[in-house]
């Protein structure tokens, strides 16, 4: 019988004759179509052969077109983040002020002058697109952007210590997220590792002995904790100690700091966070941050310091490797700005998260509620925490007031809601799926309602 029933599947050719499967030529594309309708006659004949009946020509359509659907889905899809987590890595960080996705959008409309010279009337260079903002933040001489930190550790290592010695604490041999390790990148520049001290103890003197006992040491690289801290019985020189060292020696330091804050955040209620001021005011020779987290920029990698360090670095061959295009520029040129005019808490979305004030939270939990209510959906507002993420400031965290949703299963709640549209992404909280609205953004409100209560409401009586 099943014989039978696969004599009655009708070719691809066939189908490709009928007007559905003609309406998805005009979406998608022959060849994409063809692709599409033999994988579901090869299933099909599998299912034929199982038992099933023959599925009549729009059926096949029907199915033809999801499966064109899903291969052609983008991946890369917007979220609402209600995790509580400001800059979370797995959702792509930073969020854009509106001025940044402004000029993002400018810049890839058409032609700029990414490495024109206007007045000249010929070819310029791009590094100097951000290059005057960030030395006038940072107080720096120079300035260069690469497409991301670990590439600004690895063009800065490689630039000034390959085939030579660089001096670093074991306790700064860092892993951060996405197996980003410290002593790979060094290894990988060419640059000889010099490890001194212990894990939890590094003394000035342990410094001393590696740059008296290695003729080849080209610098002292300092390496940002990020994502763990050191507590305890531990002891580490600060920049500034280091620094003078350097000197002393003839041997500059290179300072990775990772996030790279500009604006205090200690000033938020959280543990100070190394600034990129202050380690050009300590005498850094080159420091090296990212521009996507505590900046809260598009993804970036960014060097500030001396022009006698950082200026061979832009002629270096792995520069153009590394190199940032015209969108990332352009946005952070916007971001910047912000700072520079004094308005990076209102603008900029990683630090209107951070400021954001505790009442003001509540009032849009409560408003949460009272939405949800209406949809028939329990919730109860109750204190919890958000934290910073992106590697910065380990175990920290600023109250907060989460919306607890009062559903049977909070596991399934969460997954249903992830496969919205747009995706909700909130979190398990004492086994209760909770919404933070600190990570929230005000536009992206009514959307993060309207999922809910479509997905989670009671039906219409």
């Amino acid at each position: 019988m099943s014989k039978e029933k696969l004599r009655q599947l009708p070719s691809v050719d066939r189908l490709l004759g009928e007007d559905p499967v003609q309406a998805l030529v005009a979406s998608y594309g022959h060849g994409q179509v063809v692709a599409a309708l033999r994988d579901v006659l090869d299933r099909v004949r599998e299912e034929v052969q199982g038992g099933a009946d023959v599925p009549d020509g729009p059926a096949l359509a029907a199915r033809a077109e999801a499966a064109l659907q899903a291969w052609l889905a983008p991946t890369l899809r917007p979220v609402i983040n209600a995790t509580g987590v400001i800059i979370h890595t797995n959702l792509g960080r930073a969020p854009l002020s509106p001025a940044a996705l402004a000029a993002m959008r400018a810049a890839s409309r058409g032609y700029s002058t990414l490495e024109y010279d206007l007045t000249a009337g010929k070819r310029g260079h791009r590094t100097v697109h951000a290059e005057g903002l960030l030395c006038q933040l940072a107080g720096a001489e120079s300035a260069l952007v690469v497409n991301n930190n670990a590439g600004a550790v690895l063009l800065a290592l490689t630039g000034l210590a390959r085939g030579r010695g660089a001096i670093i604490s074991r306790g700064q041999l860092v892993e951060i997220g996405g197996g980003f390790r410290v002593p790979d990148v060094m290894a990988q520049s060419g640059a000889r590792l010099i490890e001194v001290g212990t894990t939890n103890r590094t003394h000035q003197r342990d410094y001393v002995a590696a740059l008296e006992g290695h003729e080849d040491a080209a610098l002292i690289m300092r390496a940002h904790h990020s994502n763990f801290s050191l507590v305890g019985f531990t002891t580490e020189p600060g920049l500034p100690e280091l620094v003078a060292l350097g000197t002393d020696h003839g041997v500059p330091v290179l300072d990775d700091l990772g996030s790279g804050a500009l604006l205090d955040t200690g000033s938020f209620g959280l543990t100070h966070e190394p600034m990129v001021q202050e380690s050009v005011e300590a005498g850094a020779a080159v420091v090296c941050f990212s521009g996507d987290k505590l900046l809260g920029g598009p993804q970036a990698g960014i060097i500030v310091g001396q022009a006698a360090y950082v200026e061979p670095l832009k002629q270096h061959p792995l520069a153009r490797a590394l190199r940032a295009d015209k969108i990332c520029l352009s946005g952070l040129q916007a971001t910047l700005r912000h700072y520079l005019i004094g308005e990076a808490t209102e603008q900029v979305p990683v630090w209107r998260m951070i400021a954001l004030p505790l009442d003001e939270i509540e009032q849009r939990a409560r408003r949460w509620r009272r939405a949800l209510k209406r949809a028939g959906i329990g919730a109860e507002i109750v204190a919890g925490e958000s934290t910073v993420g992106g590697g910065s400031l380990p175990g920290e965290a600023l109250p907060t007031r989460l919306v607890a949703l009062t559903v049977p299963a909070p596991d399934q709640a969460a997954a249903d809601l992830r496969a919205a549209d747009p995706p909700v992404i909130g979190r398990i909280d004492d086994d209760r799926l909770v919404f933070d609205p600190r990570t929230v953004l005000m536009e992206e409100e009514r959307e993060l309602l309207r999922v809910v209560r479509e997905i989670l409401g009671s039906p219409p009586a």
